[in-house]
């Protein structure tokens, strides 16, 4: 499979793109090029221009910030199959955060210039985007709602999971990232892991956890 074909399936499993038709896809895809970042190296900081829409071939991508006590908090993972960047390739608004290359990785890149003239080469590729984007809003919205409704245990679950299914049963990752993903303290986080830890459902190390009963983590997550 080519490098294009490969970038035509990940833009198919990405829910702005998912109704597109083959032929449009293929267009789409043959318009960009791959990137190779070594581990540890910075693809785009906080305020840079919103310039280029990426898939993650292989490797691993940590979206970050800063907090006030000057260290770093990772917002989202992104690993091989993961877009990003799907916003700021239409509006070229800066970046709300920080890019940085978790391992050796290689990338899908499409340059909001290119995208922009392909949609205006294909106004009926525009307005299935316009409409994606309409129920991707809402649907954000009502997983926004939704969130704020479930319990601690239940969001904290369902993250683990997400972690787990890009990632695998190990996940790197520390409380206090744990606590920005769910909107928690990073005492209440620990806690619940801790408890999880006493039923055998995980195990925890430093700096990762290791999901040992997924079975049960899924009936939490779907709040069972």
């Amino acid at each position: 499979m080519s490098k294009q074909a490969e970038f035509a399936v990940i833009l198919k499993m990405n829910p702005m793109f998912a109704d597109l038709g083959a032929d449009e896809l293929q267009r789409l895809s043959n318009l960009c090029h791959t990137q190779h970042l070594a581990n540890g190296e910075v693809l785009f900081q906080k305020g840079d221009a919103g310039d280029a829409l990426f898939g993650v071939r292989r490797g691993q991508i940590r979206i970050e910030t800063g907090a006030s006590d000057g260290s770093r908090l990772t917002l989202n993972f992104m690993g091989p199959g993961d877009l990003f960047g799907e916003v700021a390739v239409l509006d070229g608004q800066s970046r709300t955060a920080d890019a940085t290359a978790g391992e050796a990785s290689e990338l899908f890149v499409l340059r909001r210039e290119d995208f922009l003239a392909f949609l205006e080469r294909e106004p009926k590729v525009a307005i299935k985007i316009i409409a994606l984007l309409c129920q991707r809003i809402r649907w954000q919205s009502e997983r926004m709602e939704e969130s704020m409704l479930q319990p601690l245990p239940v969001r904290l679950a369902r993250r683990l999971c997400a972690l787990a299914a890009d990632f695998g049963s190990e996940v790197h990752i520390s409380q206090e990232q744990l606590g920005v993903f769910v909107g928690a303290a990073r005492e209440s986080v620990n806690r619940q892991l801790q408890a999880w830890r006493k039923d055998a459902i995980l195990d925890l190390q430093r700096g990762r956890i290791l999901l040992k009963n997924m079975t049960r983590l899924t009936s939490i997550a779907r709040n069972e």
